[in-house]
């Protein structure tokens, strides 16, 4: 019986040092015994009387919730399952509003476009023209008194020069008086160095139009039209009818057969730098001649053909050949000097050619601004671009930037870097200027750059808000495997931030 109640009285000893020490642990003063004790009818509990109570949790802003709602759900769709997503919305401050996934790097595609031009707009200015030099060589006494002068057109890496200048030109010329060209025509491009196509872009682009070359010397954005018209039936040999313009010192292997009924353009045209032979190779839609677009292997020599035969074609005798300077270094010549000017052409001005941009998300255009932000800067375009950024307090971690275009997989920045971008291009000397060049919805709420290639969509811009304030913003999806769910997801976000 003794050893009973000893055990007893023990257990309560131990049970009571055990509380307070527990009490202890959690920082808290040993309680004073209460002194009446409480009882489930008066609504307390010794026990839970003595641990501490969590704060109540704030309700979460319903409008970040409905984010919150369509990124959880849109991921968890059957055709963006696996996909990387990314978005982020920026306040008038530059304040982040929402983010997700925004500090992982994505392909952009051509939303990148929007680093470039903003930078240009910066950096050369939206009166910036560049120039397109026409003149004759000194006549170069060694090679005999009858030999005078070549005509050289040397190029400033327009982007936007057309044949209509050069029958302009001509025109000029033979009313001036001038009957004969008693040299060469020679094509000088060497204004941006190195080759004209980005070392990312892929062996398909390289041909066709859209991946078309970019030199200092640059004619209709170096691009040709093939006339292909299909056959009578499925498989067989579709024909190359024409190309427009003559594209000089080019032969043709056409590879092409006709598509099954409902089959869309399917030719891709394999070229590159310099290439003597072009393929086109793929499937024509039956029925009506079918029209693409390729790339002319050799901008100089294609700006200097054109313009020997719009002289001829003016009533100008020309006397010698059309070549490219590239044409002349390989057969060891000296490019000759423009010895005296003709004339001197001045692009459209940059605001002109960043709202093309825009509008047609041209590779061609977009590459002659970032390789001009080279030349005017001396560093290397994407270290000229960065270092402008970083001085204005932007940080693109996460950026590569391998091209001007976001033509090139290779290329990567994070949703939160491009929609920073937005923001701060819109706070600049030029920020009205752009935030202007961008494409709009009807009612202007929305200003938009998209992007797109093959399991990549982007989107960037600017969204204004009821209260007149404008955000910026950057959604950002690879890898998926049906379009209609990213349009979904975009028409879904962008309705979102239009009711902020």
């Amino acid at each position: 019986m003794l050893k009973n109640i000893v055990i007893s009285v023990l257990a309560l000893c131990l049970t009571i040092s055990l509380a307070l020490h527990l009490v202890k642990q959690r920082g808290g003063d040993v309680p004073t015994p209460p002194v009446e004790s409480s009882s489930p009818e008066k609504g307390g509990s010794p026990v839970t009387d003595l641990l501490p109570k969590d704060p109540p949790k704030p309700e979460r802003d319903p409008k970040l919730v409905a984010f919150d709602d369509v990124f959880k759900g849109g991921s968890n769709v059957e055709g963006l399952k696996g996909a990387a997503i990314g978005f982020c919305l920026i306040g008038p401050a530059g304040e982040t509003l929402y983010e997700y996934n925004a500090d992982t790097a994505q392909i952009p595609a051509s939303s990148l476009k929007t680093l470039t031009t903003a930078t240009a707009l910066e950096v050369l200015g939206p009166d910036f023209r560049f120039k397109t030099r026409l003149g004759v060589s000194a006549a170069n006494e060694a090679e005999g008194a009858g030999v005078k002068g070549d005509l050289i057109l040397v190029g400033g890496g327009d982007p936007m020069l057309s044949m209509t200048d050069l029958e302009t030109w001509a025109k000029g010329l033979a009313e001036a008086g001038v009957k004969s060209i008693p040299g060469r025509v020679i094509g000088d491009g060497r204004f941006f160095p190195g080759s004209p196509f980005a070392d990312f872009w892929n062996w398909g682009d390289i041909g066709n139009g859209y991946g078309s070359p970019v030199s200092g010397l640059n004619l209709e954005h170096n691009r040709f039209k093939a006339v292909l018209i299909p056959g009578e039936k499925e498989n067989e040999a579709a024909i190359l009818a024409q190309i427009v313009p003559e594209v000089p010192g080019v032969s043709w292997m056409n590879e092409s057969l006709t598509g099954p009924e409902g089959s869309g353009d399917g030719i891709v045209i394999h070229g590159g730098e310099r290439a003597a032979v072009m393929h086109l190779r793929g499937t024509v839609p039956p029925g009506e001649e079918m029209v693409v677009t390729g790339a002319a292997p050799d901008p100089e020599r294609f700006a200097a053909h054109h313009l020997r035969l719009a002289l001829v074609a003016a009533g100008i005798e020309v006397t010698g050949e059309a070549f490219g300077a590239g044409d002349l270094w390989l057969e060891g010549e000296i490019v000759p000097e423009i010895s005296s000017e003709l004339l001197v052409h001045q692009s459209p001005p940059l605001l002109d050619i960043v709202t093309s941009i825009h509008a047609t998300s041209d590779n061609h255009e977009t590459e002659c601004l970032y390789r001009m932000l080279g030349v005017q800067t001396g560093l290397p375009p994407d270290e000229a671009i960065r270092q402008h950024w970083k001085e204005r307090g932007l940080d693109l971690t996460g950026l590569r930037m391998v091209d001007g275009s976001g033509l090139a997989r290779a290329d990567h920045i994070t949703p939160k870097g491009l929609a920073l971008l937005q923001h701060f291009a819109a706070g600049g000397p030029e920020g009205e200027a752009y935030v202007g060049s961008l494409l709009a919805t009807p009612d202007e709420v929305l200003r938009f750059k998209a992007g797109a290639m093959s399991a990549v969509r982007s989107y960037t811009g600017f969204v204004k808000i009821a209260s007149g304030e404008r955000l910026s913003y950057a959604l950002i999806v690879n890898h998926y495997s049906e379009s209609a769910a990213v349009q979904e997801l975009q028409q879904n976000v962008f309705s979102l931030m239009a009711a902020w």
